[in-house]
């Protein structure tokens, strides 16, 4: 989920020191989408590791006077005497961060990661790195950063004299998730490359002394157009490392041994290594701590310490609204009750969106066949791009691509700062055990998170319930990065996995903007009467309430093109194949060990941090949910009676206090809870609450 990089160049290279120094600093930049939260560093000479770390992005970090320093000592900053060659091998591995575990504001966990001479950088997410490290007693931990796990197991297999391959090879049969990493070491003169997922690329210059890698090709792509005159490298040099295999690179003259990573255990007598050569005294590992005048990085943590307790919350007995919910009028067929936007009742107590709804009949297998046919890859290339939010529809979506329809795809995240960490790992589960390369685009999550504070302290000025969709206007550039990765990776296709079901036409309405049904193949779309009502509402609140003219508003009308504007060119995979909620997540539980939320016993959104908090919003003040609008359209589609889901949405709907704590301590309001579900339980109900 991180971006990994780095460049390796023999004494001869033709690179000179600025030239090297411009293109670490192209990689940190290309590299930065994937994660702007902490970035780090690591210089390889002949005595010494030099690593340099900072909880900033790495566009920040590069403009630092220790990143300028550590260029200085190690590499120099203008041509060498002898023909503006470096004079000397250079080994540089770069990372930019994506927080998952291990606060960024301790040191120990942004990468490069240490770990007895060990100097690695690593992509992805390990959701065994706590049962691996009670496991092997004997490795000594120092941060909570679940990478750690990857250096200390090769260090460990080295120590029981298997070969550096074969260590790796172990490492990589005992982790579960995605890994792709690349490991420095204090007392050999090699660099291992490998990945599970495919998720890591690299290429050499024509004359075989220099060679780069990054996580995407697009990253590589682009740092080629841009040093094309120096002959860094070309686009055809590129090459994927194919998951489940690894690169042992002699830092000496950048010879390579390939390897695979295999799912089983070696045989103790294997040994397909070739023999290390001795290096001679191991080198200092010098990690240099930033100096004071940048100090500790204070903002929000963005991400919660899986280390602290469950939170508790008791309400008070005035906040239980149960009653009168359950005292609301309901439609006679299904469960939406009288205070639904824009409903009627006839005279048998049928509403409308019964009376108007049309089965999703789904077009079928051999229909999707036959459309994805064309697409399909016959040479390994990636046939498709899939989007992947860790939710069990996507991910029980990748699963069915890649298995059943048997294309290659490359998954892609866009994570706007609500993606929980919970998704994360299941993103990292599923991509790792299928060896599917995965994207993530990371926005600015300290600002997306900023903005959504502001936006949330805004409402509660003025609450409203047609606004409350503006907390999730971040993640509608979901689409816009969709379509460019399409481009980038190049790509013919883009599936998608919206569940036809999921439709939820009240959060408009709320809005004043009536139900439609302008599009059979798409959940969220809108005619054009209804963008415009959509937008003379929210015009009327923000002159109404200026708290919302903050900072927020260009994003959010970015978002609002993105979700409203752009077109939607994608296959929608649950159009051809019937949803079922059983299967899919037997499926989830069985193949992939899929983790549930602590909270809940529902699986819906429990990968977005968002939704524990409109949904209590919702359900506070409407008597309703999303849970009532989903399992509405299960009965009037025939999978569930109405006794099953009044039951299943009375269960969902119960208060997430532990993920609204986390939303609210996320967005920087965490000190206001208790305030906040005061001022929520004080809003006027749509219903009587006598």
């Amino acid at each position: 989920m991180c971006g990994i990089f780095g460049i390796v160049t023999t004494k001869d290279s033709p690179l000179s020191p600025r030239r090297l120094r411009s293109t670490m600093n192209d990689l940190f930049r290309l590299s930065e989408s994937r994660g702007k939260e902490a970035a780090g560093v690591a210089f390889l000479s002949s005595d010494a590791i030099h690593i340099y770390k900072e909880a900033v992005p790495a566009s920040t970090m590069v403009r630092r006077c220790e990143y300028d320093n550590l260029f200085q000592q190690t590499v120099g900053n203008g041509p060498s005497p002898k023909h503006g060659h470096l004079g000397t091998p250079i080994t540089i591995i770069g990372h930019s961060r994506l927080v998952t575990t291990g606060l960024q504001q301790n040191r120990l966990n942004n990468q490069p990661v240490i770990n007895r001479g060990a100097v690695g950088i690593h992509n992805g997410i390990i959701v065994n790195d706590e049962a691996l490290w009670k496991r092997f007693p004997a490795m000594q931990r120092h941060g909570q950063v679940d990478s750690e796990v990857i250096v200390s197991l090769i260090r460990q297999f080295l120590a029981e004299k298997k070969s550096l391959i074969e260590a790796v090879q172990e490492t990589f049969r005992l982790i579960q998730g995605a890994a792709s990493i690349a490991v420095l070491f204090d007392d050999l003169d090699y660099m291992v490359l490998a990945t599970n997922n495919g998720s890591l690329y690299m290429a050499s210059d024509p004359q075989g002394k220099t060679l780069v890698f990054a996580s995407e090709k697009h990253i590589l792509r682009e740092l080629a157009k841009k040093h094309r005159t120096s002959q860094l490298l070309t686009e055809d040099n590129i090459i994927q490392i194919e998951p489940r295999h690894g690169f042992l690179v002699h830092l000496r003259d950048l010879s390579q041994q390939h390897f695979p990573l295999p799912l089983q255990a070696l045989p103790e007598v294997a040994r397909n290594d070739v023999p290390l050569e001795a290096k001679g005294p191991p080198r200092k590992v010098i990690d240099i701590e930033p100096s004071s005048k940048y100090g500790k990085h204070n903002g929000q943590p963005r991400t919660h310490d899986t280390s602290s307790q469950p939170f508790r919350f008791d309400p008070p007995a005035h906040f239980d609204h149960s009653q009168a919910i359950a005292s609301l009028r309901r439609c006679t067929k299904c469960i939406l009750p009288e205070t639904m936007p824009f409903i009627e009742f006839d005279s048998d107590g049928v509403c409308n969106y019964c009376r108007n709804f049309k089965r999703i009949d789904v077009y079928g297998k051999d229909a999707l066949e036959e459309l994805v046919a064309p697409y399909r890859s016959k040479s390994n290339e990636p046939d498709c791009l899939v989007g992947l939010s860790g939710g069990r529809d996507s991910t029980y979506g990748l699963h069915y691509i890649k298995t059943v329809l048997k294309m290659n795809p490359i998954a892609y995240t866009y994570d706007w700062g609500m993606v929980t960490d919970l998704a994360r790992r299941n993103i990292s589960r599923i991509c790792g055990k299928l060896g599917v390369e995965h994207i993530l685009v990371s926005a600015n999550i300290e600002r997306k998170r900023r903005h959504i504070h502001k936006n949330v302290a805004a409402w509660l000025k003025r609450p409203d319930l047609g606004i409350i969709p503006l907390f999730m206007a971040g993640d509608k550039q979901y689409f816009y990065h969709a379509k460019k990765l399409k481009k980038q990776t190049g790509v013919p296709l883009i599936m998608l996995c919206e569940n036809m079901l999921e439709k939820t036409d009240f959060k408009s309405g709320f809005a004043g903007v009536r139900p439609s049904n302008i599009d059979e193949d798409h959940v969220y779309t809108l005619p054009i009467v209804s963008k415009l009502a959509m937008i003379g509402h929210y015009g009327r609140e923000y002159l109404l309430n200026p708290a919302y003219l903050n900072t927020s508003v260009p994003d959010t009308l970015f978002a609002y093109a993105c979700y409203y504007l752009i077109s939607r060119d994608y296959l929608n995979l649950f159009r051809f194949v019937e949803w079922k909620e059983e299967e899919l997540i037997g499926t989830l539980r069985e193949e992939y060990d899929w983790e549930l939320a602590t909270d809940t016993e529902s699986t819906w959104r429990i990968g977005d941090g968002t939704a524990s908090f409109y949904n209590y919003i919702y359900y506070t003040v409407a008597g309703f949910s999303e849970n009532e609008t989903f399992r509405s359209n299960q009965i009037r589609q025939g999978v569930i009676t109405k006794e099953r889901a009044l039951e299943l949405a009375a269960r969902d709907n119960q208060p997430r206090w532990e993920s609204i704590k986390w939303y609210l301590d996320t967005i920087g309001l965490g000190q206001d809870f208790e305030a906040i579900v005061n001022r929520i339980n004080e809003i006027p109900k749509r219903y009587s609450s006598s």
